[in-house]
C-alpha cells in the first residue's frame, strides 16, 4: 500500500476513474467510491500536501476551537478563520431576522452571477461584523449546535452529566497504554439533528506501541478536494499533540474513509492538482515550554520547509 501523499493523489484518481455519480444534499453531485484508507508515517514529516497550497493556520486554529469545546464561529474569525462561516451565515440568511437581499441557495448562486458573488460578499461582512461586535447576534448566529467541540469535551449523557472524552483519552493514553479503548466519538445521534453540518469525521482511535502514538480516523463523508486535506492535517496535528502530552513520538496518522467523493464542480481543480508532482513534506515544530495542549495557542506551532504549488481555488458545497 502506497503512503503518504501519493496515496491521497492516488485515491482523487481512482474517483475520477471508477467513481459513480451520485446526487447529494447539496445538488451539486458527486462522483464517489466507498471504502478506502490512505496512511501517512509522521517519522517521515507533517503530511501537509505539497501539491497545492494547504493553510496550516487555518488547520491549526481550527483543530484548537475543536479542543477548546468550542461550536460558536465567533473565536474562528478572531483568529481570521473563516472556513465555518457558510453554515453559520446560512442560519441567518434563513431566519426571520434577516431583511438583506434574497440570498436563498448562495452557495450555487455566487458561482454563477457576478452581481449576486458581490452583494454576498457584502452581507457576509455584515454578518461577521456583528459576530464579532455583538455578543448576542454571535450567541443566536455564531453558534452551530452540539458538533465536534461539544461532542469532543463535553458530551451530554441520559443522567445530565458530560463527558470530557478528550481528557479522558489523555488519561487513558498514560495510564494504560495497551488498552484498545482510546477512543473519541463526535457522532451522538441524539444531538445530529441539532448540528449545523453533522460530524463527517466521526470517531478516532488512538495506539500506544513502542514508544509511539498512532491514530486512525473514521470519516463518513470525504470531500477529497477541500475538506480531506484539511483533515490529514487536523488529525495529524492532533496526533503530534497528544503524543506530546503524553510523552510519545507520533506514529502513524491512518485515515479510513466512507464515501470518498469528488464534487462535480472540482473536476477540473483536481485535474490540475493530479498533474503536479509531490514534494518532501515539511517538519513541524511544538513549543515545548508549555505542558499542556490546552495552553497552546496558534503561536506554539511552526512548519519548516513547507514549499508547496500555489493554491487551487474551489468553490465549497453547502
Amino acid at each position: 500500500m502506497l503512503t503518504g501523499e501519493q496515496s491521497y493523489l492516488n485515491l482523487c484518481q481512482d474517483i475520477l476513474k471508477h467513481g459513480t455519480q451520485k446526487t447529494d444534499r447539496t445538488n451539486t453531485g458527486t462522483y464517489s467510491v466507498f471504502g478506502r484508507q490512505m496512511r501517512f508515517d509522521l517519522s517521515d514529516g507533517f503530511p501537509l500536501l505539497t501539491t497545492k497550497k494547504v493553510p496550516f493556520r487555518l488547520v491549526a486554529s481550527e483543530l484548537l476551537w475543536f479542543m477548546k469545546g468550542d461550536t460558536n464561529i465567533r473565536y474562528l474569525i478572531q483568529h481570521d478563520n473563516n472556513i465555518w462561516n457558510e453554515w453559520a451565515f446560512k442560519q441567518w440568511v434563513e431566519s426571520s431576522e434577516y431583511d438583506g437581499p434574497d440570498m436563498t441557495d448562495f452557495g450555487n448562486r455566487r458561482q454563477k452571477d457576478h452581481q449576486f458573488r458581490q452583494l454576498y460578499q457584502e452581507q457576509m461582512a455584515i454578518f461577521k461584523n456583528n459576530i464579532l461586535n455583538d455578543q448576542a447576534f454571535a450567541e443566536k448566529f455564531g453558534d452551530l449546535g452540539n458538533i465536534y467541540g461539544k461532542q469532543w469535551r463535553a458530551w451530554q449523557t441520559t443522567r445530565e452529566e458530560t463527558i470530557d472524552q478528550l481528557y479522558n483519552v489523555i488519561q487513558s493514553i498514560q495510564h494504560n497504554p495497551d488498552s484498545r479503548r482510546h477512543i473519541v466519538s463526535a457522532w451522538n445521534p441524539e444531538d445530529v439533528p441539532s448540528m449545523a453540518l453533522p460530524p463527517c469525521h466521526t470517531l478516532f482511535q488512538f495506539d500506544v506501541t513502542n514508544g509511539t502514538l498512532s491514530c486512525q480516523l473514521y470519516q463518513r463523508s470525504a470531500d477529497m478536494f477541500i475538506g480531506i486535506p484539511f483533515n490529514i492535517a487536523s488529525y495529524a496535528l492532533l496526533t503530534y499533540l497528544i503524543a506530546y502530552e503524553c510523552g510519545l513520538e507520533p506514529g502513524e496518522f491512518i485515515h479510513t474513509l466512507g464515501d470518498a467523493h469528488i464534487y462535480t464542480n472540482h473536476i477540473e481543480q483536481v485535474k490540475t492538482q493530479l498533474g503536479r508532482s509531490p514534494g518532501p513534506m515539511p517538519a513541524l515544530t511544538i513549543n515545548t515550554d508549555k505542558s499542556s495542549i490546552f495552553d497552546f495557542t496558534t503561536d506554539d506551532f511552526s512548519l519548516i520547509n513547507y514549499n508547496p504549488h500555489p493554491s487551487i481555488k474551489a468553490p465549497i458545497a453547502v
